[in-house]
């Protein structure tokens, strides 16, 4: 047995006969200091959708990745991370509209915000500045107007590509952008 598959079994085992995977079923395993399990996997989408959001064993150590690399913007931040998106199943993935080829599908992205630092904008700009070895950081911009989160991964590449999306408006480039003005 692998290490870490224990954890994993008593995990799977706490959801059997469940058909979703909500905060409230999650053991609170660690990660890091800050960050559970339950945290990186938990999805609105999943419990609304009853879609059970277990990762297998093999994505724990790039959950550990992840919650390593977000330990790093809390405290380049100076304030706690609201994750809205960590690791995604397939079927979570498919429901939400994400890429094929998304690295939250490994384990190795997350989708925040920091309110008590600022914007999204200006976390996405502290972050860039900063030494934090990343593979993409995202401005991101949803459909409802002022809804706007960061998207990090910490793939094993560590590109450090900055990309401002906002899919609503058509609108993608390299680079951190304000948003455009809405199109009348």
């Amino acid at each position: 047995m692998r290490r870490g598959d224990s954890d994993f079994s008593s995990l799977r085992l706490a959801l059997i006969g469940r058909k979703s995977t909500s905060a409230k079923e999650q053991p609170p395993r660690r990660l890091s200091r800050h960050f559970t399990l339950r945290q990186l996997i938990f999805s609105e989408t999943a419990a609304r959708r009853s879609i059970d959001n277990t990762p297998p064993a093999r994505i724990i150590g790039n959950l550990r990745i992840l919650a390593a690399g977000l330990e790093q913007v809390r405290e380049l931040l100076g304030h706690s991370l609201h994750i809205s998106s960590a690791y995604r199943c397939r079927a979570l993935n498919a429901a939400v509209g994400g890429a094929k080829t998304s690295h939250h599908l490994r384990g190795l992205a997350a989708d925040f915000v920091c309110e008590n630092f600022g914007t999204p904008y200006r976390a996405c700009k502290k972050i860039a500045a900063s030494a934090i070895e990343f593979d993409q950081l995202i401005y991101e911009c949803g459909e409802s107007a002022g809804e706007r989160w960061l998207h990090l991964s910490f793939g094993p590449k560590k590109r450090r590509q900055i990309l401002t999306i906002c899919a609503s408006m058509n609108f993608r480039r390299e680079g951190l952008h304000r948003w455009p003005r809405a199109r009348r």
